[in-house]
């Protein structure tokens, strides 16, 4: 029998496992997409959405239901892709992050754009962590402003101003690379 996922199936004992597998199958890709454009590589995009679903698996019984699964999801992805990134910066400067962020998408076997896609990752990868989580949430994902900033805990007017930046700071980098 397969079960599908809701807050329901995934508190109760008798369905949970079966529900979290079915949750899981059905969030991973676009969940791995997001998280894969914060942090950038594979391997550590596939280490954030393990850690992302263990703390959802250990939250279950503690999940409010004020928000949908998915938001609650891409909440919690989130915060781990951006505790990396901050393990990860202590010892990298910003600097030679992004320089080595960009070459790395030239060279990752997962990447397969064009030029002009290359591009607009190596623009992204240019802007602050604030300014590309929201970019990437709006442009790529079509998020809401309303529905990111119940997952990013932050008023819909620094998203706004946040995405505007980021759109402006891309065009910049678009102009000089022409």
């Amino acid at each position: 029998m397969i079960v599908a996922y809701s807050i329901d199936t995934l508190r109760n004992p008798d369905t949970r496992t079966q529900a979290f597998a079915a949750m899981v199958r059905d969030t991973t890709p676009k969940l791995y997409t997001q998280i894969r454009r914060i942090v950038q590589y594979h391997d550590d995009a596939d280490d954030v959405l393990q850690n992302t679903y263990m703390k959802a698996w250990q939250a279950l019984d503690s999940f409010r239901g004020d928000c949908q699964i998915s938001t609650w999801l891409y909440r919690i992805a989130m915060n781990e892709a951006l505790s990396l990134l901050q393990r990860q910066r202590i010892t990298d400067s910003l600097d030679a992050e992004d320089d080595a962020n960009m070459r790395s998408l030239e060279s990752d076997p997962y990447f397969d754009g064009d030029e002009t896609e290359l591009m607009l990752q190596q623009a992204i990868a240019t802007l602050p962590e604030k300014q590309r989580i929201v970019f990437n949430l709006k442009y790529f994902d079509e998020m809401k402003y309303e529905d990111m900033s119940t997952m990013l805990e932050t008023s819909v007017g620094a998203l706004k101003a946040s995405y505007h930046l980021a759109v402006k700071k891309i065009e910049e980098y678009f102009n000089a690379h022409d």
